[in-house]
């Protein structure tokens, strides 16, 4: 009875900083300065309770008003703070709680994959109990025509993607690497339609009897950070681009890149 008492007592927060938190979560996600009368509306508010707290915010800088406009936005130490939780964040620790979640909730194995020296690189697994038949583990490097490839060459700049396939289709390029090399003017279609669904997939192919749905995860500054690639056996493996198992991968990949600082991530 006393231990309750004592974890009641530290999870005992501020009521005021809460309800006030609520008009710097507006700010955060307006995209853009606001009057008093939305920053009200949005917060669930009347003006005269939202403008004590912005006066308080102001004065320690995580609301600056404008003085031509007099509208409000982010100050300048709420900037300091946010680009200070980006310095912060490890996407690849991210990446990897979320796939321990994803693969409990799917039941296929979650691979994650970096761009490397030799091209889309594995660096993490968390298998699933159904088998794959293909040799899969950290260090794998995926061609440009498997799933996890298709998102690398749909997101990174179309120059140097254009020039790593090029030098990849030379003889013993790269040697160990999953699913076929490709010419980049063949690919176009496939890379379009992963930019039109923000999903890539493989159904069979490259590899035999094995299927994928891979998503991208962005950084704040938008830039492709990590792939996330769910895999399977064909049999056993829905292909519909609105199927559960595809509209968990998005979610979880737009989760991460929301983490990231990613704020324009459509679901």
């Amino acid at each position: 009875m006393e231990l309750q008492i004592e974890d009641e007592k530290e999870q005992r927060g501020i009521q005021s900083i809460e309800v006030g938190g609520q008009i710097l979560v507006v700010l955060a996600d307006s995209g853009g300065p606001m009057t008093l009368k939305q920053l009200a509306v949005q917060a669930k508010m009347t003006p005269a309770k939202a403008h004590p707290y912005l006066v308080s915010f102001g004065k320690i800088g995580l609301v600056a008003q404008d003085p031509v406009s007099g509208r409000y936005g982010l100050g300048a130490l709420a900037l300091r703070m946010g680009l200070a939780g980006l310095r912060q964040l490890n996407p690849v620790r991210l990446a990897m709680a979320a796939a321990v979640e994803l693969e409990q909730k799917i039941h296929h194995t979650v691979a994650l994959s970096v761009w490397g020296n030799a091209g889309p690189t594995v660096i993490h697994l968390e298998e699933s109990s159904h088998p794959i038949h293909m040799n899969l583990r950290p260090g794998t490097v995926m061609s440009l025509t498997t799933a996890t490839g298709k998102i690398f060459g749909a997101y990174m700049p179309a120059r140097k993607m254009e020039r790593f396939v090029e030098e990849s289709m030379h003889p013993h390029a790269i040697p160990h690497v999953i699913g076929a090399l490709g010419n980049w003017k063949d690919m176009q279609r496939d890379l379009q339609e992963v930019r039109e669904h923000g999903l890539a997939r493989a159904i069979g192919q490259p590899i035999a009897g094995v299927s994928a749905f891979a998503a991208p995860v962005f950084d704040h500054n938008g830039h492709l950070s990590i792939v996330l690639t769910i895999v399977g056996p064909t049999g056993g493996f829905d292909p519909d681009w609105t199927c559960a198992n595809a509209q968990a991968l998005r979610d979880c990949a737009n989760r991460i890149s929301t983490q990231m600082g990613f704020a324009t991530v459509d679901s």
